[in-house]
């Protein structure tokens, strides 16, 4: 498609950043604001276009080169960050944030050039992921996709990656179609799970190292959790986001917690040990596997009640209030049915966890027009060298 010469403007929710063509809106990957690019137009949708870096012409003072080797333009759609410095990024990042919930959910954060993600951790911008599943392509080989794309480049040197994380996966022949799922876990062992490919109505899963579950720790509990089940990409994140909720729950003795979109139950361990015995902690997922975790590794606390169902039904079956509910929703957020549910039960405060900036702008929106105010709102760069961020906010009413 056409190429064209921009100046890029502010970022934009998705890792592009904002430029124009005669008065058309396009959205520029690979750009950080304030450069000279020529790009390479991608998709035309009308009003407004997405387009690639094809040269820098004025690079921006927080271009470094990329710390991801095989990301960008022609490579893997892995760090989609990776050539803006850390500290820039994370500007980067707050600004979307703030733009996002002033535009969607009508709520002032802060100003866009004041705001900044937080590092999680020690906020090292490489070797920090502890998880990942890679796709198996028609040859044999296990790779990442390209940016919204089918196809799949087999170099493994991610840069979120530590190097011991991959060792010897790219040699192997695997069977094509399959996934091949990689932990590293707390006590130092690699684990490698093969999922598929799906024959018929089976999906085979066989372990081709260590064990199915991994071994993961926040504080003195230890979870074992399926390789191919969710838990926190970065190494620091549980530990990081159980602190905070433990903090902003405000719970005490003989209270009543939910945990919502739980998991293998982070949140409900600090919330059960906060009510006590004669508290109660609902903790619910839709995972079974997620479920059986939270069951084991919660087994002492004697408050907690593990759920395996949808998040909508389990509130709606609820006869006592909770004091407290932890929401923590996949990419696409709570939404209105869930956010008005948590309303009509009169739950006085929430702690709101979200990985996608719109949905959690919008989620914040739904809970301001039901009388609910931020008392506090904070944002991480849980996924460095990508345009992926983790918002938390504790509302009240």
């Amino acid at each position: 498609m056409d190429e064209l010469t921009l100046a890029t403007g502010p970022p934009a929710n998705g890792g592009s950043c904002v430029a124009r063509h005669e008065g058309r809106v396009v959205f520029v990957r690979y750009a950080l604001p304030g450069e000279q690019v020529r790009v390479r137009v991608v998709a035309d949708h009308g009003s407004y276009w997405h387009a690639d870096v094809v040269e820098v012409l004025e690079a921006s003072p927080d271009r470094i080169d990329s710390l991801c080797p095989i990301a960008g333009v022609d490579g893997a759609g892995c760090c989609d960050l990776a050539f803006a410095a850390p500290e820039a990024a994370r500007r980067l990042k707050g600004a979307v944030v703030a733009n996002q919930l002033a535009k969607l959910g009508g709520y002032h954060w802060c100003e866009e050039a004041d705001a900044s993600a937080e590092p999680v951790g020690a906020g090292e911008a490489t070797g920090w992921r502890t998880r990942v599943r890679l796709d198996v392509s028609d040859g044999g080989r296990a790779g990442f996709h390209r940016y919204h794309s089918a196809e799949l480049v087999s170099d493994l040197r991610c840069g979120q990656l530590p190097q011991a994380a991959l060792d010897g996966i790219g040699d192997r022949a695997w069977p094509a179609g399959a996934h091949v799922h990689v932990a590293l876990d707390d006590d130092g062992a690699r684990h490698v799970v093969q999922s598929g490919p799906r024959i018929g109505r089976r999906t085979a899963t066989r372990v081709v190292e260590g064990g199915y579950e991994a071994t993961q720790r926040v504080g003195d509990r230890v979870w074992r959790v399926p390789v191919t089940a969710f838990w926190q990409a970065h190494r620091d994140a549980a530990r990081v986001y159980s602190e905070l909720v433990g903090g902003w729950a405000q719970l005490g003795d003989g209270m009543v917690a939910w945990d919502l979109y739980g998991g293998a139950g982070i949140f409900a361990a600090v919330l059960g040990e906060a009510v006590g015995d004669a508290g109660h902690v609902l903790t619910v997922d839709t995972s079974r596997g997620a479920s059986r975790a939270a069951r084991a590794a919660l087994a002492d606390l004697g408050s907690v009640s593990v759920v395996t169902d949808s998040v909508r039904r389990a509130i709606s079956a609820q006869s006592r209030r909770a004091d407290v509910a932890v929401l923590d929703p996949p990419r696409s957020g709570a939404g209105r049915e869930v956010i008005d549910l948590l309303a009509a039960a009169a739950v006085p405060r929430i702690v709101h966890i979200g990985c996608e900036a719109a949905s959690f702008a919008r989620d914040i929106g739904l809970y301001l027009g039901h009388g609910y105010r931020v008392e506090d709102l904070r944002v991480f760069d849980s996924f460095p060298l990508t345009h992926h961020i983790e918002s938390v906010a504790v509302l009240t009413r």
